[in-house]
């Protein structure tokens, strides 16, 4: 359904994105993860076609983002990463205005938008500038999907919104997958990534994987460890000079641990602690999660 085959765009000396290849499949969700400067929102800027790539071609559903810009425009729906509704409108009133220029009603595709919309609905005479945001991004994703589009771009769309309308939104875009729509959505939050069907981790431009959650989480190629401590900070310091190392990284009140392959058990990183004086820690194998798996590929990316 979208298809990006080597797609270069550079400001200056800087490179935005740099040759990126990559396919979304009919009726996936697909996720697109990286922090804030990694090159997500200019690759979905050019494949909106509000954008134009240096060098390489994308194409959605069959037709080039450049040269066949408006009936791209006509199939995909957009929530760009910032408010971009009108504010001095009621609810309704955009609504209404997003329906009419994509020449449908808000009847015609109500089904689509129904358990989004009824959310809101009791609002819908209140200006759109004066909603909460995650009344914001209802309304947002209301628009963008009123004219029964073949695909979703979503620009991190849950970026500064409560735990709980993140989770609704999520859940919607689940059963927005499950009507056929094709959905490509970025985020900086890695927690999110296992709730799309694929994934590319992508850092300076450059995406460094694309697989399912589970195949990344799963291939993890080091051993990792919690490490549980009153003293998160000496005992990182400690962990700095551990043998056969790779990184340690504070999550939260928890640190994670990541050494060579079989090099260590949790005994002997237990023993290296209490050398250093440091007994209170309690050390466990772990599982890998998707940030563990960014920060060692983002890591190798450093020192290549």
């Amino acid at each position: 359904m979208i298809i990006v085959n080597d797609l270069h765009k550079q400001y200056g000396d800087v490179i935005a994105l740099e040759k990126v290849s990559l396919t979304v499949e009919k009726g996936e969700l697909f996720g697109l993860i990286g922090p804030d400067g990694a090159g997500k929102t200019t690759l979905m800027r050019i494949l909106m076609s509000l954008l134009l790539p240096d060098t390489g071609s994308a194409t959605m559903s069959g037709l080039n983002v450049v040269t066949d810009y408006k009936k791209v425009r006509l199939i995909t729906g957009y929530m760009p990463g910032r408010f971009s509704l009108y504010p001095d409108l009621t609810v309704e009133e955009n609504l209404k205005f997003f329906a009419t220029v994509f020449g449908t009603t808000i009847e015609e595709n109500y089904y689509l938008i129904k358990d989004i919309y009824q959310q809101i609905e009791p609002f819908k005479t209140r200006r759109a500038g004066k909603l909460s945001g995650g009344m914001k991004q209802k309304l947002a994703l209301s628009c963008a999907l009123i004219h029964k589009p073949e695909i979703l771009i979503l620009d991190e769309p849950t970026t500064g919104v409560d735990a709980v309308s993140r989770k609704e939104f999520w859940e919607m875009l689940k059963r927005l997958r499950d009507m056929g729509i094709t959905i490509l959505v970025s985020t900086p939050y890695m927690d999110e990534a296992s709730l799309c069907d694929r994934i590319a981790l992508i850092q300076q431009g450059q995406l460094m994987s694309v697989a399912t959650p589970q195949v990344m989480m799963n291939s993890f190629p080091e051993d990792i460890w919690t490490v549980r401590t009153r003293k998160v900070y000496d005992t990182s310091k400690f962990l700095e000079s551990l043998p056969s190392l790779i990184s340690v990284n504070s999550f939260g009140q928890v640190l994670h641990l990541v050494t060579t392959k079989g090099a260590h058990t949790s005994h002997s990183i237990q023993q290296f602690l209490l050398a250093k004086g440091e007994a209170e820690s309690v050390v466990e194998s772990s599982g890998a999660t998707i940030e563990d798996v960014f920060i060692l590929l983002m890591n190798h990316h450093k020192h290549k």
